[in-house]
């Protein structure tokens, strides 16, 4: 699984973001060290000042979570979601 956050330089937002994202994730390899030692979990963090694409389609949103390339969420990361999204690939 790909967690890919989009930040920006000097965004608290993603500051905020990144610790949920890997809070989340931490708890989640925790509870299912056994069960889900065969689910790879990776969080990739790309700058958007560095891809005029991802600026030009994300720059008002950031930061924005995507998991396997899907939109996930944006501004401020639900941490309930993102472990319900993450719960759903053991089940």
């Amino acid at each position: 699984m790909s967690l890919q956050l989009l930040t920006k330089p000097g965004c608290h937002l993603c500051d905020e973001a990144r610790m949920v994202v890997e809070t989340v994730v931490s708890q989640f390899r925790s509870v299912h060290a056994g069960v889900a030692a065969n689910i790879q979990v990776q969080i990739y963090e790309t700058n958007i000042l560095e891809d005029q694409e991802l600026l030009n389609l994300y720059g008002e949103e950031i930061p924005v979570l995507q998991i396997n390339g899907k939109t996930h969420g944006y501004w401020r990361i639900d941490p309930i979601r993102l472990l319900a999204a993450l719960e759903e690939t053991v089940s």
